[in-house]
């Protein structure tokens, strides 16, 4: 039986996903011999197809014309797996979204006018039907490999449910937002990552992306107990995943002033599930 072919595309993003791919240094031999393949430009092959079996996905909509491209790709893809928090949830690039694209384009560029873009950044979902997301920025050399080793042994593919705190308990970490006060998105924040900045004493900057049924408003009581201030926390969520809908709502809710009191009591409860 021939080998799978894949694909990699690049929308707008910083390559650093696509990075994680070649940085699986020996693991990459072995994915080569057992994928075809043919479209990877960050790498070199670059044979454009009818059908490639899996195509991986880096990065946001931002032009009309990668509107159009992702639809092509969609078309001409067996599975199609997101990469990366750009592709996942509009990236960086999402903190235009709901501000004046023509006020940022003038302060950024000499000739604006050359410019052609969206008013917003986009996730690849918003476009077309995607199979399986991989979050991060960049993504888990370890989840990229579970998820390639599980599609070509034809099982389910991986699936992380829990926050970045449920791998702080296993890397034994000290909470830093209980115990030294440090402002952390991990209650709220995609499990997936192993705790990296948690297990170097910062806190986590969110950049998974919202877990399931994440308590912002809870994590704001515990911060504001730790006299952490909204400012902060707007910052903290207007990071890698501005354009996720429990993230950049929560930070528009605060920024207007419409932000729940705070609860008395324990901050800590407003951790807990």
């Amino acid at each position: 039986m021939s080998a799978p072919t894949l694909a990699v595309w690049k929308f707008a993003s910083c390559d650093g996903c696509q990075l994680t791919v070649l940085d699986c240094e020996d693991e990459l031999l072995a994915i080569a011999a057992a994928l075809d393949i043919r479209m990877f430009l960050e790498a070199g092959p670059s044979e454009l197809l009818e059908h490639y079996d899996v195509s991986l996905v880096e990065g946001s909509v931002t032009t009309a014309h990668d509107a159009q491209r992702i639809q092509e790709i969609r078309a001409r893809s067996g599975l199609l797996v997101t990469i990366g928090a750009c592709a996942t949830a509009g990236g960086v690039q999402a903190l235009r979204n709901g501000a004046d694209i023509d006020e940022f384009c003038s302060v950024v560029y000499a000739r604006p006018d050359w410019i052609e873009t969206l008013a917003t950044s986009t996730p690849i979902a918003a476009h077309v039907t995607v199979d399986h997301e991989l979050r991060g920025c960049p993504i888990s050399k370890r989840e990229l490999l579970a998820t390639i080793t599980a599609l070509l042994a034809r099982r389910r593919l991986p699936l992380t449910a829990h926050s970045v705190c449920v791998e702080c308990k296993q890397a034994a970490n000290t909470c830093v937002l209980v115990a030294h006060g440090t402002p952390c998105l991990g209650p709220v924040t995609h499990g997936g990552c192993d705790a990296l900045c948690p297990s170097f004493d910062r806190g986590c900057f969110g950049c998974f992306g919202p877990s399931e049924s994440a308590n912002v408003d809870g994590l704001r009581t515990a911060l504001l107990a730790a006299g952490t201030g909204d400012d902060v926390l707007i910052r903290l969520l207007r990071t890698f995943n501005a354009g996720a809908p429990a993230f950049g709502d929560a930070a528009a809710r605060y920024s207007a002033g419409h932000a729940p009191p705070a609860a008395d009591g324990d901050a800590r409860g407003a951790l807990r599930p």
